[in-house]
């Protein structure tokens, strides 16, 4: 007999989790209708997190356990996916939980529509209450999709870029990622990769099928969550990584576009709260990210402060001029002036 085939495998990077990995494996363990297999890797942990899996491993066989050295979230997530047997590959952070059921209901819905390249869903935002999980509330995507439930492209919808990555929130068609040769950036610790590999996910994907039913719940505002600790330099870094998808990929579609730049200015407004622009170093690189934007597509967003535009607009201007500029006639001449600069 052959190898029994594997609908959804679901990889959990985990390290020094051990508070909550029980709880996330036992829900990836409450699918009974697809053929599920649970990668769980211990990322050099040195808490009990190790001993917890070793647990789950020895009661279900559908949990294997890779135990390795620390390398950080984006290359454990790869080292699970490269030992994936399943149609489609998911993410479950070790301190987050599935609701009864997901997978098999997010599979059920990739077969309904023809297994596309991605099945996205909304999530559960987990407000925590000290050592208790408080309330949820929806996550940024719900109601904001017109075409929900059927096969889209980004282009259709490009606010599945514009609000948190939620990559956990999706499954991904495993022949998909190989065939783009899609992987997560590795860098230390958690690193926020999860920007650029949904940015490219999305961007790649020829067909998207998204549901506002949440499926995931993510605590998001657990003090280790890695939403908890950004820095300037992580949002700089990763928002060019994002960048860099769209140009490799030749995108020029304005939605697409305006979603990444509306990513850009929130990162810039949470930049300019803190004087974190005075070290050299990072205003140079700022300055650089902010003369990627297109000053006409920043023209068309209404959802970020003027004031946060206006910034932006000086740093991506020559320093003296610019700020003569904006101080003389307005953000608007502002941007005039600097489509003409890109013309040149």
């Amino acid at each position: 007999m052959g190898e029994t085939r594997i609908d959804v495998s679901v990889v959990v990077p985990c390290y020094n989790a051990a508070r909550f990995l029980d709880q996330a494996l036992c829900s990836a363990e409450q699918n009974s209708v697809c053929n599920l297999e649970v990668i769980v890797l211990d990322d050099g942990s040195t808490d009990d997190s190790l001993a917890i899996m070793r647990r789950h491993e020895a009661r279900d066989a559908r949990v294997r356990v890779i135990h390795k050295r620390n390398e950080g979230y984006g290359a454990t997530v790869n080292r699970g996916f490269a030992a994936a047997r399943g149609t489609y590959v998911a993410v479950l952070e070790p301190d987050d939980w599935a609701v009864s059921g997901a997978y098999d209901k997010l599979f059920e819905l990739a077969r309904a529509h023809g297994m596309p390249d991605v099945v996205k869903a909304t999530y559960w935002r987990v407000l925590s209450r000290g050592d208790a999980d408080g309330e949820r509330a929806y996550g940024y995507l719900r109601g904001r999709i017109r075409k929900a439930g059927r096969r889209i492209r980004l282009a259709d919808e490009p606010q599945l870029i514009q609000y948190h990555p939620s990559i956990w929130s999706a499954l991904y068609a495993r022949d998909f990622l190989e065939r783009e040769g899609i992987e997560m950036v590795e860098a230390p610790g958690a690193g926020w990769v999860d920007n650029p590999f949904c940015v490219e996910t999305m961007c790649a994907a020829t067909s998207i099928v998204y549901t506002d039913e949440a499926y995931y719940c993510y605590r998001e505002d657990l003090a280790t969550a890695s939403s908890a600790h950004v820095s300037a330099r992580l949002m700089i870094d990763r928002w060019n990584e994002r960048q860099d998808v769209l140009d490799s990929r030749g995108i020029q579609e304005e939605g697409i576009l305006r979603a990444n730049a509306i990513v850009a200015l929130r990162f810039f407004a949470r930049m300019l709260e803190t004087d974190a622009l005075e070290d050299e170093e990072l205003r140079h690189d700022a300055r650089a990210m902010a003369r990627r934007l297109d000053p006409s597509v920043l023209g068309t967003i209404d959802c970020i402060s003027p004031g946060v535009i206006a910034e932006v607009l000086r740093l991506a201007a020559d320093v003296g001029e610019g700020e003569w500029a904006l101080r003389q006639n307005g953000p608007a001449f502002l941007v005039h002036n600097l489509m003409l600069a890109r013309e040149r």
